[in-house]
């Protein structure tokens, strides 16, 4: 179990190692194209030592790699949120924002999929304005409205990932608690329903309800995220929040677990059709 940054530095090593095999170099001849000593390239590829975005374009540039969306997650393990690559619009909140948070956003951007179980809330990338709001506030009790604003603002802000090109593929799996807590009051909560329905069927979106008629699950040791790459083979990493930080998974074992886990909770889950007619039947006071 790492931090954000641990897991990064280490996928970033392995994939820099892959490009270098394909593109047929030793480590020796990538330092000399880049004008470094071997052992940093090496230092770099076992993830011992961090690499600064800059110095991947130049590791890129001697593998010969053009594809932009591969550079672009490249230099985003490297941390380019810094500044480099795509336009990072989270980096306008580094004073507010706690670093976990920033790295969970940074992953979330550059990913091809994210399947996550949610038992208490709804996942940010479907909640209103208001729902948002209410669930900052009992987060951060003690917030002043300035915070609480600009706080709803990122959360918003990242459900753009939903509607990029290409989207971000969402699979969600929420108990049926999420559905019948009532964050900030009935009307918050019904509209919050009522987005539900239309996010569920977008085509990129697949909404399951983990009903109480389920029993005990899987799931029940707490809601977790698993981030999917496509461009960058081996890339996956699970993310568990705690109150005070996130850490993430990495191993292959954590990574099979997780997923078979994932698998799991959608079998013993409503079908997504059926999902739909609960989340109404809920809305309707059923």
């Amino acid at each position: 179990m790492q931090h954000g940054p641990a897991v990064r530095r280490r996928k970033l090593g392995a994939e820099l190692r892959a490009l270098r095999n394909r593109a047929r170099l030793t480590s020796g001849e990538a330092a000399r194209l880049v004008g470094w000593h071997q052992s940093k390239v090496s230092r770099i590829e076992t993830g011992t030592s961090s690499a600064k975005p800059a110095d991947v374009a130049l590791l890129l540039d001697a593998y010969g790699v053009a594809d932009e969306r591969l550079r672009e997650l490249m230099l985003v393990l490297a941390g380019a949120d810094e500044g480099v690559g795509r336009d990072h619009w989270w980096h306008a909140y580094r004073g507010v924002l706690p670093p976990a948070y920033r790295d969970f956003i940074s992953l979330e951007s550059q990913a091809s999929a994210m399947r996550t179980l949610e038992t208490t809330v709804v996942p940010g990338l479907l909640q209103t304005p208001e729902y948002a709001r209410a669930v900052t506030r009992s987060a951060l009790e003690g917030a002043d409205a300035g915070q609480l604003d600009t706080l709803v603002e990122v959360r918003l802000a990242r459900q753009d990932v939903l509607r990029g090109d290409p989207p971000l593929l969402l699979n969600a799996v929420l108990d049926e608690a999420v559905l019948r807590r009532q964050v900030g009051g009935p009307e918050v909560m019904a509209a919050q329903l009522e987005r539900l329905l239309e996010d569920a069927r977008l085509p990129q979106v697949r909404l399951q309800v983990l009903p109480f008629t389920a029993g005990a699950h899987i799931g029940v040791t707490g809601p977790f995220v698993i981030f999917s790459f496509s461009s960058v083979s081996d890339l996956d990493v699970v993310v568990l929040d705690h109150l005070t930080s996130s850490h993430h998974l990495e191993g292959k074992e954590d990574l099979r677990a997780y997923s078979e886990a994932f698998t799991n909770l959608q079998i013993h889950a409503l079908s997504p059709e059926d999902s739909l007619d609960f989340i109404a039947g809920i809305g309707d006071g059923a």
